[in-house]
């Protein structure tokens, strides 16, 4: 094919490749930093030193097994992700936690229940180095745990401090170069923004209050933003989605994201209901139910904790399909959500959907759908591409909100005035644009008319 330049002239302005974002090279220790050690997190970490070990693959992650497209599709240029853009390898990172229980990493993971024992036990010797700082924790934002490995004041500043103080120690005695912070702790009571969130003065003066709309892992995020260290939330906890805690990322350069890590049932949402609009069938009715056993589901079990998580699910449908558009196809849904706290399931969730759609002359059809998931084994991927592409922010500069990681949550942060993307196709073609442009390459349209033109 001849070159577009010689044949169409001057490639436009707005055509062209953007300039190379200067990115700082991965190197040295990335400490991971986990508030919460149960099963999302000792799963992730189990899983990345069998990788690294040659003991297991990482399968789930776009960060180690995913590539992407360069040019055009004559090219053939197709590289990894990890062979695009400068990540922090597997065997720099160090991992630290938070936890309101003294289990370390390897009596955690037995207590959990997600892998298999052997090779928990084949883990053990590196597992049970990874042990818990206290955690900041009151009852009141999740009352169906009993935490006896806590922080002793309830003081909310003093939290903050000590927090600060844990995220600095560790960076000394583990000798990191750069850090990362993902939330994997439980899901708070349902909290709306307040007064006390709208700016930093606020929210600090919240803090020496005790301010009840502050819960913990609000003030986790505070103490990660401080310290300079990017922060993802993986619950539907309001967490770092207010205006004071934005507002400090970006005056910091600090990247944040969330919320809430997306898994099994919304997972397979964001894929379907895409498909339904693309297609203009219609859709009347979207049962969903969960039987989940670990800690998360007692959690849920309380009806303030489920509401975070309810709302968190809820607003997935309505922002695909866009009811206000497509009042005739999706404006009268009957959207049901519901988790149900069923021990011997253990983390091997059970998420059933009932999805009743139409089709050509309003004739109906129905959709079941059983999947019968492993919550942490889909969750602790997410963990490690959100721990690596938040470093690789970091080191591009680009610092607050990074909607581009919007393909791993529930509930994508976004700017003020915007609202969430949550069709999975869109969403990976934001991430990979993303990374195009930090590297000075076009980006992927996939208009394809280049290819038919004389």
């Amino acid at each position: 094919m001849a070159d577009s330049t010689e044949k169409h002239g001057p490639v436009p302005l707005e055509q062209r490749p953007p300039e190379p974002t200067d990115i700082a090279p991965a190197e040295g220790t990335l400490g991971v930093l986990l508030p919460g050690l149960g099963a999302v997190s000792t799963t992730f970490i189990a899983g990345v030193q069998a990788v690294r070990s040659g003991k297991g693959r990482p399968f789930g992650s776009l960060t180690q097994m995913g590539t992407i497209r360069l040019g055009g599709r004559p090219e053939k240029r197709i590289p990894t992700i990890k062979e695009f853009v400068p990540l922090a390898d597997l065997d720099q990172l160090a991992f630290g936690a938070w936890d309101v229980f003294p289990d370390d990493a390897y009596e955690s993971a037995k207590n959990c229940g997600v892998l298999d024992p052997v090779q928990v036990e084949d883990l053990k010797e590196f597992l049970t180095t990874v042990r818990p700082m206290k955690g900041a924790f009151d009852k009141r934002y999740v009352k169906k745990l009993d935490g006896t490995h806590v922080m002793e004041t309830r003081s909310k500043r003093e939290w903050a401090e000590r927090l600060i103080d844990d995220i600095a120690r560790f960076e000394d005695e583990n000798g990191c170069d750069r850090m990362v912070m993902v939330w994997c702790g439980s899901t708070e009571v349902f909290m709306e923004r307040a007064a006390v969130h709208q700016s930093i003065d606020a929210f600090e003066k919240g803090l020496d209050e005790d301010d009840e709309s502050i819960p913990p892992s609000m003030i986790y995020a505070y103490a990660a933003i401080k310290s300079g260290v990017p922060y993802a939330n993986g619950a539907p906890n309001l967490s770092a989605d207010v205006p004071a805690l934005v507002e400090l990322a970006s005056e910091n350069g600090v990247p944040i994201a969330g919320k809430d890590f997306k898994t099994g049932q919304t997972m397979m949402k964001t894929i379907l209901a895409p498909g339904f609009k693309a297609r203009m069938l219609g859709v009347r009715g979207w049962y969903s139910t969960n039987i989940l056993g670990n800690r998360d589901g007692e959690v849920l079990d309380d009806p303030e904790s489920f509401k975070t998580k309810e709302e968190s699910k809820l607003g997935v449908l309505d922002y695909i399909l866009q009811p206000e558009l497509y009042p005739d196809l999706y404006g009268d849904i009957s959207h049901v959500v519901r988790i149900n706290y069923y021990p011997p399931r253990g983390d091997n969730k059970e998420g059933w959907d009932n999805i009743d759609i139409f089709g050509w002359l309003g004739y109906p059809m129905q959709i079941k759908i059983d999947f019968l998931c492993r919550d942490s084994i889909l969750a602790a991927p997410i963990v490690l591409d959100l721990a690596l592409f938040l470093d690789l922010a970091q080191r591009s500069g680009m610092g607050g909100i990074q909607e581009w990681l919007s393909f791993y949550f529930k509930s994508p942060q976004v700017a003020v005035g915007l609202y969430p993307e949550h069709d999975l196709f869109i969403q990976l073609m934001k991430l990979k644009n993303t990374l195009r442009h930090l590297r000075g390459e076009k980006q992927i349209t996939h208009l394809g008319l280049e290819y038919y033109t004389e």
